[in-house]
């Protein structure tokens, strides 16, 4: 007889998981109990609780604050300065710069690559002399907080395989994104407050919507209550936060305790984790139609705060608004902040284009650097900036005289981090000449999540769920700690 006899299956009790089993224990539950009301950091948010063994060691930060670009800005026309090319521009890309690397089906046409050189000027700041464009003069301000890390390469050629491999370490949707990975690995530290917030804006460029798909900050395979939650920027932050007509506080509560109350009798018939998680989310919800009008009401902060963040900080949905939020849910111990920007891909109009794009957010990130400096939280806060991959040093279509466009490019491109364990006044990597190709100390897509999840007391080799029989983790089967940006 095989080890599993679907005609015999085995009794309910000798399937709880070890969360049931201690929920269905009452020796030294009082213990805990006490534990937890004394040290309540030790057991996280009842809806998202740290994984037992981590962190695999001390954490150098606490939460994570993601600034994503969505569309892939131009690292040609931001941070990797080429001088050299002002004297080829208009030529045509050498063969052996380019060799025999995919090209999008935008370009792969072109019958010729003429370089471009960056219409923008460059200067060098702070005492790590980082090159930084004249679109950027607030992030110029802040470079010696910032490591530049120049030498990202990612495989993926086009926007949505490219997003899902650095958000989920796979091109193919399906799997758990980092911040899922985040909240299931270390849980939360607000009991009222989702692990993982979610925030998007839209660019002052005026693009096609480039398709930005919830389960980017979805949970894949784990357990659904370490998805992201989405903040809206009008009307109720998240849906149905607050009660219809008819219902007061005391009528919610009554209806949760009574649908709790079903859910866990089918819990106990089913023993299905699935129950234990959506009892989890109710619970969740109604905690949050108090904590969330208040964090998102601005009208608490002084003039000077939002005068820094720019004048956009008093719009409601927009990039400013969104970092000043991201400053208040970091100083509520939310885990893991992803914020959407939307517009940076440039195929045509790039110099009109980036110029608006980088008004967007120069302004408010160097803001939220100062602002979690000046609080005491940037050390516990790992800042990261960057997109899904750069841009092309050839042009798109036409190179005209004041105009141009680039197409999209993996081989190289920049990101940035701050905080959270990072070494400071860093610039590290390098490209050629053209900033085409990677040529000293290259990072790959799994090598910056290691390192990320490194920062946060995470091994990630370690950090690991079983489904369909084998165990997946957020860098697949590759990976190495960039250990020299470490502070």
């Amino acid at each position: 007889m095989s080890p599993f006899d679907p005609s015999h299956p085995p009794r309910a009790d000798a399937l709880l998981s070890r969360r049931q089993f201690f929920s269905r224990s009452a020796t030294g539950i009082g213990t805990v109990a006490l534990a937890s009301l004394l040290r309540p950091g030790l057991f996280g948010a009842d809806a998202a609780p740290t994984t037992p063994g981590l962190p695999h060691f001390a954490p150098k930060a606490r939460r994570v604050i993601y600034l994503f670009m969505h569309g892939g800005p131009s690292q040609i026309d931001l941070f990797d300065h080429k001088p050299g090319l002002k004297q080829l521009h208009g030529q045509e890309l050498p063969d052996s710069v380019r060799g025999l690397q995919r090209l999008t089906g935008m370009t792969s046409g072109q019958k010729t690559f003429p370089v471009t050189s960056s219409a923008f000027n460059f200067a060098r700041h702070g005492q790590s002399g980082a090159w930084v464009s004249e679109l950027l003069p607030h992030t110029a301000g802040v470079v010696d907080e910032l490591c530049f890390i120049r030498s990202l390469n990612t495989e993926a050629i086009n926007h949505d395989p490219a997003v899902t491999f650095l958000q989920t370490g796979h091109q193919q949707p399906g799997r758990p994104s980092f911040g899922a990975w985040a909240s299931y690995g270390l849980g939360s530290e607000n009991k009222d407050l989702p692990a993982f917030v979610v925030l998007i804006s839209r660019g002052s460029a005026a693009r096609p919507a480039d398709p930005l798909y919830a389960r980017l900050w979805g949970s894949g395979f784990l357990p659904s209550n370490h998805q992201g939650v989405s903040f809206r920027s009008s009307g109720d932050p998240v849906l149905y936060l607050s009660n219809p007509p008819g219902i007061d506080v005391a009528t919610r509560r009554d209806q949760l305790d009574t649908i709790g109350a079903l859910n866990r009798q089918q819990l106990a018939r089913q023993i299905d984790p699935e129950i234990e998680t959506r009892i989890a989310q109710y619970e969740m919800a109604f905690r949050m139609q108090t904590s969330v009008p208040g964090l998102t009401d601005l009208r608490g902060e002084s003039a000077a705060t939002l005068d820094a963040y720019g004048p956009q900080s008093r719009v409601p949905g927009t990039f400013a608004a969104n970092c000043l939020l991201a400053r208040r849910l970091a100083e509520r111990d939310v885990r893991f902040i992803q914020l959407y920007h939307r517009g940076w891909d440039q195929h045509y109009n790039l110099p009109s284009d980036l110029r608006l794009q980088s008004g967007d957010i120069d302004q408010p990130a160097a803001a939220l650097i100062r602002d979690l400096k000046q609080r005491g939280l940037l050390d516990e806060t790992l800042v990261i900036w960057g997109g899904e991959f750069g841009r092309t040093t050839y042009s798109q279509g036409k190179l005209e005289a004041t105009n141009y466009g680039r197409d999209h490019h993996g081989r190289c491109f920049t990101m940035w981090l701050a905080g959270g364990g990072v070494k400071p006044g860093t610039i590290y990597g390098e490209t050629d000449d053209f900033s085409y190709n990677v040529v000293r100390d290259p990072v790959h897509v799994h090598d910056l999540n290691a390192t990320l999840l490194h920062l946060l007391g995470i091994d990630h080799t370690r950090l690991t769920f079983k489904f369909q029989g084998r165990n997946y983790r957020l860098t697949d089967v590759e990976g190495q700690v960039v250990e020299n940006i470490l502070a």
